[in-house]
């Protein structure tokens, strides 16, 4: 399976939404566009995993590197990862759980929710 990132933007926030497989393939294509967005000077990033489908150690990697570029450029990260998904909530929901670095990201059940400025991150 491939990988699929589409950018657009709301409310002044990059959001790229994500759907297929995150694996040591398929990722860079994620980092590619996250580096994209950046250089285009969006500091403000959505990430909507909802139909991402899979995702390894790769995929993890891709997103704590965006979390680091981010960091560094002073801006903000959201990560969409519905608890409601194909097969009983979010695989990369699940996944980040596991490793122990789902408390690193701002973590919103939809979009409306990350660009909303007085909502609560879901809790880790």
């Amino acid at each position: 399976m491939t990988l699929k990132v589409t950018v657009g933007e709301q409310s002044g926030w990059a959001v790229l939404r994500v759907s297929g497989e995150m694996d040591l393939l398929t990722s860079p294509v994620l980092r590619q566009r996250v580096h994209e967005a950046v250089a285009d000077g969006r500091r403000s990033v959505v990430l909507d995993l909802s139909d991402v489908l899979f995702c390894d150690s790769s995929g993890v990697g891709v997103l704590i590197a965006t979390r680091r570029l981010i960091r560094s450029c002073q801006g903000r990260l959201r990560l969409i990862l519905p608890a409601q998904g194909a097969v009983d909530g979010s695989h990369v929901n699940r996944v980040l759980a596991a490793l122990g670095v789902r408390r690193l990201f701002e973590v919103f059940p939809g979009v409306d929710e990350a660009l909303d400025e007085e909502a609560t991150p879901l809790s880790a």
